[in-house]
């Protein structure tokens, strides 16, 4: 834990579930608890309005869902969902939720979510890799020299990666993970599973497939908002 302060409101329809999250909260002295809300439409007010660091939403809020809310609206804060139904985790973390709190929850569970959000946090606010210019990437017996101007696309191809560059392919066994490291988040994105693009390589986009050269690339649902944020 830091001392850092966050903003943060409750979105939960349940009295008694509002009433266990306040108490959390309150816990914490970093927490700052702006409101409590028992509908999307009056959070969503007061996101516009405040800053807000951190939103425990709830899921099912009688007739409006919190699902509905990330889906429809450019929220920035940092998210842990509060529900009661399982079923929803996958679809939360393809919306780019923090944590899943899963009801009844301990304080210890919620001590672990908030944990996870300053982590994020801290990370985000660390300062930038320089900007080298080009990355390493081993290829057979070799390692090879890729400038970062000459990438157009990276493509998942089962335990390798396919590195399309303006003059050829070129094949890594590694992950995308490891490469994401190495690549500077302004110019290249994640559109998909299977493919990261190079930002100034795109010629089109149209019904969520982008052209690059002769390739058309899928924009997958779990990596559309964060894109388009980009672009």
């Amino acid at each position: 834990m830091n001392n850092a302060t966050l903003h943060c409101i409750i979105v939960e329809d349940e009295p008694l579930a509002q009433e266990r999250a306040r108490d959390f909260v309150a816990k914490l002295p970093f927490l700052h608890l702006g409101g409590t809300f028992d509908n999307t439409t009056d959070a969503l007010a007061w996101i516009k309005s405040q800053p807000v660091d951190l939103i425990f939403l709830d899921i099912n809020l009688g007739t409006t869902s919190g699902i509905t809310l990330l889906e429809q609206a450019h929220i920035t804060a940092q998210v842990v969902f509060t529900t009661a139904y399982h079923e929803y985790a996958l679809q939360g973390y393809d919306l780019k939720i923090t944590d899943y709190l899963l009801k009844p929850y301990t304080f210890e569970r919620f001590v672990q979510a908030v944990d996870r959000v300053l982590e994020l946090r801290e990370k985000s606010a660390a300062p930038p890799l320089p900007d080298r210019g080009f990355i390493f990437v081993k290829t057979e017996y070799r390692l090879e020299k890729i400038t970062l101007s000459e990438i157009l696309f990276i493509e998942g191809m089962s335990d390798y990666l396919r590195i399309h560059t303006k003059d050829k392919r070129i094949m890594t066994l590694a992950t995308f993970a490891d490469l994401e490291k190495e690549l500077p988040g302004h110019l290249f994105c994640r559109v998909h599973k299977s493919y990261v693009v190079a930002l100034s390589a795109i010629e089109t986009i149209e019904k969520d497939r982008i052209k690059i050269k002769d390739t058309l690339i899928p924009i997958s649902d779990g990596y559309k908002k964060a894109f388009y944020a980009k672009l």
